[in-house]
């Protein structure tokens, strides 16, 4: 019976949603008790991975029947900003968009004991708040590199990728920041930190890269022999992924590993936003961070881990986020990128 419920919720949500904006899944969680309250949260994180955390936040509360929708960064954006759906919580990995958001007045003021105790740099405004850290990374083949050294620093892998350029033509893997949200992000917070950005995305663009949206497709395809390197992967996806794999690693750069801020906010215009705030309150608190840690692969905000490697670059949630989305300078980047790329 629950099975056929899910099935039946997960039909009449798409029929609902699909005309307003697009949709990658929808899934209803119903619920075990009486007295029947309904959360609706809106992500840009798979269902599997928010799976344990969703049923053991209904655990605590039986009567919630959830709604969890997943799009991608972008459509989600459009959903709240422009659609202006009714949704509890909104998840998402792009945090520009979700400051961007929060700073035009789409995000309710909110404040637990749970967001009191976020660093400053993980939350704004208490409207905004980041409830895991993720690593951006290098994944590489061993057997792609063959007897090279792995590279620990930009501009190790500049000089790889230079000095055997046979090695690596077409076998080389990145987001593309013109239909990537995160890809975008990820891209422009590279420039912001170093002028290695561009001097590697010249060297990469010599060499026929492929361009993806997701770091699980990077995966793939690195896994499957079709890479050799994979640059600005989400160390959460990658983890996971290639935990046992004999021919993969992992690498956070020495010179620098961004850190991206998975955040939540809940929308001015949520029907229930004290469950939006309750699902909030879940993930920041102990029982959700140890299931975000073991079960989701996501890990939880820690300034101790931070604080241990001098190496990694939270990008802090502040409106400094919002520079790359003015669209005249959103063209020139993506303008002086494909220029980097050959790509013109």
């Amino acid at each position: 019976m629950r099975a056929a419920l899910l099935a039946l919720g997960l039909i009449i949500g798409l029929a609902r949603i699909a005309a307003g904006f697009t949709v990658e899944e929808e899934v209803t969680f119903p619920a075990t008790g009486a007295g029947v309250r309904e959360l609706a949260i809106l992500s840009t994180t798979d269902t599997a991975v928010m799976r344990p955390l969703i049923e053991a936040f209904q655990a605590r509360n039986p009567d919630v029947i959830i709604r969890y929708t997943v799009a991608n960064s972008q459509e989600v954006f459009a959903a709240i900003n422009g659609e202006g759906l009714e949704f509890d919580l909104v998840i998402s990995s792009a945090m520009d968009l979700q400051m961007k958001l929060a700073n035009d007045g789409f995000a309710a003021a909110y404040r637990s004991g749970p967001t009191a105790v976020l660093p400053g740099w993980a939350h704004w405004q208490d409207r905004l708040f980041a409830f895991a850290q993720e690593n951006v990374v290098l994944i590489a083949s061993r057997r792609g590199l063959a007897d090279l050294p792995l590279p620990q620093t930009r501009r190790d892998l500049i000089e790889m990728l230079r000095d055997h350029p046979d090695r690596f033509e077409g076998r080389i893997g990145t987001y593309d920041p013109e239909l990537s949200g995160a890809g975008y992000l990820f891209a422009t917070q590279d420039a912001r930190q170093s002028d290695s950005f561009w001097r590697l995305a010249e060297v990469m663009g010599g060499l026929t890269p492929r361009l993806y949206t997701s770091s699980n497709e990077m995966i793939t395809d690195l896994k499957q022999g079709r890479l050799v390197i994979a640059y600005n992967v989400l160390g959460s996806y990658a983890g996971p992924r290639l935990n046992g794999d004999a021919d993969a690693t992992v690498i956070e750069l020495e010179d620098h590993t961004l850190t991206l801020l998975r955040t939540g906010l809940v929308p001015t215009h949520a029907r229930n936003p004290v469950l939006g705030g309750a699902f909030l309150d879940f993930l920041l608190g102990a029982e959700g961070r140890g299931l975000l840690r073991d079960k989701a692969g996501l890990p939880p905000i820690d300034e101790t881990a931070l604080a241990s490697g001098p190496h990694l670059r939270p990008m802090r949630l502040d409106p400094g986020l919002l520079v790359f989305l003015d669209a005249i300078k959103r063209r020139g980047f993506l303008e002086e990128w494909s220029s980097a790329l050959n790509r013109d």
